[in-house]
């Protein structure tokens, strides 16, 4: 089991390095494009880093297309969100609706920080208060889509993302990971489960 277990994982990162190379001649002219519209709009880096808790708890720099003002972090709502929330810029809140705010994170899945498919990446103080019962979700590497991604995203309280992401960890297979992919395009089609007031989102309900 341990075996098959250990063939399946790289198989997926063979992968993950596959698909990445391959969209690399259309996502490198997108990123070059929102970048500049981004630093058309507001000054600061396009790029936001944020260190995240990955696999076996190891601590890494994700990326993502900077979507507020610079130095957002510390000014008004800090690292939540609100409704209507002021710090969003016009090309970030674009951004936000169709995704595109992640597409960086490519380099992290070059890098072995994260996986196409997993649970998404949290801060420590989110991974800190992990219940014993979800310790398997930092046995994997984090994605950039999971299962709780297209099961609701942001309008699913913590509790039960978590839940879901205990599931991948423990479950995961190859086919599912497949089957997570096909659902992920529909969901970024529609945009659901998409919030811009995270904080609201992460209240237990």
């Amino acid at each position: 089991m341990a075996q098959r277990r250990k063939t399946r994982s790289m198989i997926k990162r063979l992968f993950d390095i596959g698909a990445v190379v391959a969209t690399l001649p259309v996502a490198g002219p997108i990123l070059l494009v929102a970048a500049v519209a981004i630093r058309a709009e507001s000054k600061g880096s396009p790029i936001f880093k944020q260190e995240r808790v990955g696999m076996d708890g190891r601590k890494f720099q994700v990326y993502k297309l900077r979507t507020m003002v610079d130095n957002a972090e510390n000014i008004g709502a800090g690292l939540y969100a609100v409704k209507d929330d002021p710090r969003f810029t016009n090309v970030g809140l674009f951004l936000r609706r169709v995704s595109l705010d992640e597409l960086p994170q490519i380099v992290n899945i070059l890098k072995g920080d994260m996986s196409i498919v997993g649970p998404r990446p949290q801060l420590e103080m989110v991974t800190s208060q992990y219940p014993e019962q979800f310790g398997r979700i930092l046995k994997v590497r984090p994605g950039l889509t999971g299962l709780s991604q297209i099961n609701g995203r942001n309008d699913i309280p913590r509790s039960t993302r978590m839940a879901y992401d205990e599931d991948y960890a423990t479950n995961w297979t190859l086919r599912g990971d497949a089957k997570i992919l096909a659902k992920t395009a529909g969901v970024v089609v529609t945009g659901e489960g998409q919030r811009n007031d995270q904080s609201a989102a992460d209240v237990e309900k």
